[in-house]
C-alpha cells in the first residue's frame, strides 16, 4: 500500500511541475514575468515565480518534501501556505 502511495505521490508532483511550466509559457506569452526553474530530469521538484506587477510575486515551491506557496507584495510575505 506504501508503495503504491508514494508512486501516486510521485505522479502528482510530475504533473504539477509540467502544469507550473506550462503556466510559465503562457503567462510570459501574455506579458508577465513568469520562470519555472526544474532540478535535474526527473521532474520531482520545481521553483515556480510570477510578478503580477506593482511589486506583486507568487512563488510555489514543490518538491518530493511538500509545496510552498507564498504571496509576497513590497518584499514582504503577505501569505505562505506550505503542506507535505
Amino acid at each position: 500500500m506504501f508503495i503504491r502511495l508514494a508512486e501516486e505521490h510521485r505522479q502528482f508532483v510530475r504533473d504539477l511541475v509540467m502544469n507550473l511550466q506550462a503556466l510559465a509559457i503562457v503567462l510570459e506569452n501574455q506579458g508577465y514575468l513568469a520562470s519555472c526553474y526544474t532540478c535535474g530530469g526527473q521532474m520531482n521538484s520545481a521553483s515556480f515565480m510570477v510578478s503580477l506587477g506593482d511589486n506583486h510575486l507568487i512563488r510555489f515551491l514543490v518538491s518530493d518534501y511538500g509545496i510552498t506557496w507564498t504571496d509576497m507584495r513590497v518584499d514582504r510575505e503577505l501569505m505562505k501556505l506550505k503542506g507535505a
